[in-house]
């Protein structure tokens, strides 16, 4: 189920830092006053698969943090590049530095968090979009129930899920992780930009 982002590997590539202004990103998370955050490259982005990610980032100079995929860093941002929050970068190195060689890895990290789920602006039962919050694990899949059977949604770059026909909107949902977890949230009401508790969250690996 993994696609770029795989668990076990290491990645080699280099950290650079950004304004994180109120903490939104491409994610479309929302503001936070979480700092340590990071915006992954375009390539291992990959139309928003990597978002909600937990990293585990190691400079060369020995310093390690722990950051979560909040936002997409475009070209040129090369395979392998993290651009960190201004806080985050500083546990690493220098801000003067500009940049400084790391690897990083897949966490599955212990979190007292559970998942949320929004329907984005405008969603009605005639067209929705669908997002998932708060996920431990990187989310594959997440597919509504349509009738008798689960239809896959197609996923997009700010990090929803559309039912272009309105299929599935305000039913049951089932979410897929990376590690091919399934689970399944009962009838989700479609109640545009506000977060939904569901009181469940994928296992750690």
């Amino acid at each position: 189920m993994a696609g770029r982002i795989r668990p076990n590997v290491t990645y080699d590539g280099v950290a650079t830092f950004y304004d994180t202004g109120n903490g939104d990103g491409a994610c479309l998370y929302g503001p936070t006053d979480d700092v340590m955050t990071a915006a992954m490259n375009h390539t291992d982005y990959e139309t928003s698969q990597a978002c909600g990610a937990y990293i585990r980032v190691k400079a060369a100079t020995g310093a390690s943090i722990t950051v979560r995929v909040t936002n997409e860093c475009p070209l040129p941002c090369a395979p392998g590049q993290l651009d960190l929050s201004a806080a985050a970068f500083a546990k690493l190195a220098t801000p003067s530095a500009g940049q400084v060689p790391i690897t990083w890895t897949l966490l599955s990290p212990t979190t007292s968090d559970t998942i949320s789920i929004r329907y984005k602006t405008g969603s009605s039962r005639y067209w929705c979009g669908i997002q998932a919050v708060g996920h431990r694990n990187p989310l594959a899949r997440l597919e509504v129930h349509d009738g008798n059977t689960w239809r896959r949604l197609p996923r997009t770059e700010y990090n929803y899920f559309l039912s272009e026909q309105g299929s599935g909107c305000g039913g049951d949902i089932r979410l897929t992780d990376i590690y091919g977890e399934t689970l399944t949230v009962d009838g989700v009401a479609v109640r545009p930009d506000v977060l939904q508790g569901t009181g469940t969250q994928f296992k750690v690996r």
